[in-house]
């Protein structure tokens, strides 16, 4: 009697990194047969959307605030898909404070999209009519993106449509800086159309935010650790990789642990940032991806977050936008989160405290997008800039008690789009067999957001299942442009183009500016 054939083992999947995109990947290859390990080096799951145990109070702080949209479908449905869809707050209207004070409030009116937000913008307090003219201008010619002039920066292509200093930082600054994490003299003219066309004008609810309701180490961290954990992967945390290592086909043969150990694999993701994949590989592996030597032009964007818990109330507004200042929103994460505003008196080693005692305080997060102008700075001085902006826009943060306070700079939060980035992004499937990349770094169409990396861990895993010949589209589809919004803008999702020439213009690296969010401005125009 002929023994029985040994069924081969299932295909070994290792994803070397455990941030939204490495996450995504492994959500979209559970429960297919697969065996799945996940290899973080960090403690903990999430990347750059996690948090850190305050060391004095224990609770958890998150890195930055991070957000979402409603036309950030792929991020939808990857909530939904690990059970955490329940824990985001749906903002219907965005708050604007101006320079004067005077609130101005953004919401979905009864006109159909493109002009869903026609009558707020009409009624906004910190633009003139002719300033609202200049913009609806602007707006319209983004829109039908013509004349675009290869490689130039959003904020010269501004210029040569009629902006002016006013509309420039306190509308379209406002707006695109927070999104993309770019100043506007370095910023893709191609992606600041993306961010109005698909989050603004073909939908009445692409604006909306979603904005979470626990800490993000909670989120993306603990509660993704034990969904994955339940569904069969093997989330190895504290595990580091040296290399990925190749067969002898030169194909893709596993990955070598930072502490010797190898482990095999059919196929291998690195969902890594862009600056760490190439010290990934050896030199046998990477000389045959050429489209690394791109990779290692991209460079890095800063977000700063400055985290303030104050003894009394400050900031009236769950959430609110700032244009023309320093700080670019706040969030009231004791309203948002019902996170106290207690803290205890022990400094911690980012912060400093007063003595608390008892009350209704307020916690508050502080973003500032592209802080480039904060990099040479201490934590004392930019804490101390944010409170004085913070007491011009509510004068009781001065008699406000601080009890404790941090600063913390994400040097490398997000690569930066700058003009010509499109032709630096490679794709999710390498020229390697079994190797593929994953990160909102890679080619997506999207910028720098969470949107973006899920996305690359749905098409790295939508490549990996078509090598396995079991094809699938996991792409979900943006939402459905409105009737007059295709009619006027097109139907699809606007997807950033790369510039003629084989390679992008380079942009010269910042220097120190008083405000962040300030445009540099020929002498014939101040």
């Amino acid at each position: 009697m002929m023994k029985p054939v040994p069924k081969p083992p299932p295909p070994h999947i290792v994803i070397v990194g455990g941030g939204l995109a490495g996450l995504a990947v492994a959500s979209r290859l559970v429960d297919r047969g697969l065996r799945i390990t996940l290899l973080e080096s960090r403690p903990r799951l999430g990347g750059r959307a996690s948090s850190f145990p305050d060391p004095v109070t224990g609770e958890l702080v998150d890195n930055c605030q991070h957000v979402s949209m409603a036309c950030c479908t792929n991020l939808a449905d990857f909530c939904r898909r690990v059970g955490i869809d329940g824990l985001f707050r749906r903002e219907p209207e965005l708050v604007f404070l101006g320079p004067e004070g005077r609130v101005s409030r953004f919401r979905a009116g009864l006109a159909p999209a493109p002009f869903h937000l026609a009558g707020s913008f009409l009624s906004a307090s910190f633009l003139n009519l002719r300033e609202k003219i200049r913009v609806a201008y602007g707006l319209a010619c983004l829109a039908r993106g013509r004349e675009d002039r290869p490689g130039e920066p959003f904020a010269d292509w501004l210029w040569r449509h009629g902006q002016n200093l006013r509309t420039i930082n306190l509308f379209w600054a406002a707006v695109l800086v927070s999104a993309l994490n770019e100043r506007l003299d370095q910023m893709d003219t191609g992606h600041a159309r993306k961010v109005f066309l698909d989050g603004f004008l073909r939908n009445r609810t692409g604006f909306q935010l979603e904005l979470p309701r626990v800490p993000l180490g909670e989120l993306y961290g603990t509660r993704l650790e034990g969904w994955l954990r339940d569904h069969g992967v093997a989330v190895r945390l504290t595990t580091g990789v040296r290399a990925v290592e190749p067969d002898d086909d030169d194909a893709i043969g596993g990955v070598v642990l930072r502490h010797g150990e190898r482990l095999a694999a059919d196929f291998v993701v690195l969902a890594v940032p862009f600056d760490r994949v190439q010290s990934l590989l050896p030199d046998a592996l990477r000389g045959r991806l050429p489209a690394l030597d791109r990779v290692a032009a991209m460079q890095a964007s800063p977000i700063t977050g400055v985290h303030l818990w104050f003894d009394r109330p400050v900031c009236p507004f769950d959430h609110v936008v700032t244009p023309g200042r320093l700080i670019q929103w706040v969030f009231n994460h004791t309203a948002i989160q019902g996170r106290s505003g207690r803290a205890a008196a022990t400094p911690g080693p980012r912060g400093a405290a007063a003595d608390s005692s008892g009350g209704g305080g307020q916690y508050l997060q502080v973003v500032i997008s592209a802080s480039y102008d904060l990099l040479a700075l201490d934590k004392l001085a930019i804490r101390d800039l944010v409170l004085a902006d913070l007491a011009e826009l509510w004068p009781v943060a001065r008699s406000a008690q601080l009890l404790r306070w941090w600063v913390v700079t994400e040097h490398g939060a997000t690569f930066a789009v700058r003009p010509g980035i499109e032709g630096l992004r490679p794709p999710q499937r390498t020229a390697i067999d079994g190797l593929f990349l994953a990160g909102d770094w890679t080619d997506t169409g999207w910028p720098a957001t969470m949107e973006g990396a899920v996305r690359s861990g749905y098409l790295a895993a939508q490549e990996i299942l078509s090598v396995l010949d079991r094809p699938a589209r996991l792409i979900r589809p943006g939402l459905k442009a409105g009737a007059l919004a295709r009619w006027l803008i097109g139907t699809t999702e606007f997807r950033p183009s790369c510039p003629v020439g084989p390679t992008p213009p380079a942009v010269p690296e910042p220097t120190a500016r008083a405000s962040s969010q300030s445009c540099p401005v020929p002498n014939d125009r101040r």
